[in-house]
């Protein structure tokens, strides 16, 4: 009766562990996911500054060339 109490402590550490892997590897799929979206909405709004940026810079320089001209 004792072996049995014995032999079941490995066999739930060893259910522990292999729970505590599979919780680990959902959370960093997760937190990918998450990053990725993330990653993605920064980009987007990278590239409206980037166009933002290059608008003004055309106008400044139609501004300049109309002065120049003048």
């Amino acid at each position: 009766m004792l072996n049995v109490g014995v032999s079941a402590i490995p066999l739930l550490i060893m259910l522990l562990f292999y729970g505590l892997i599979i919780y680990l590897i959902f959370s960093l799929i997760r937190f990918m996911k998450n990053k990725t979206s993330l990653d993605r909405e920064r980009n987007e709004k990278l590239d409206q500054l980037i166009q933002l940026l290059q608008q003004q810079e055309q106008k400044t320089a139609q501004a300049r060339s109309e002065t120049d001209r003048n």
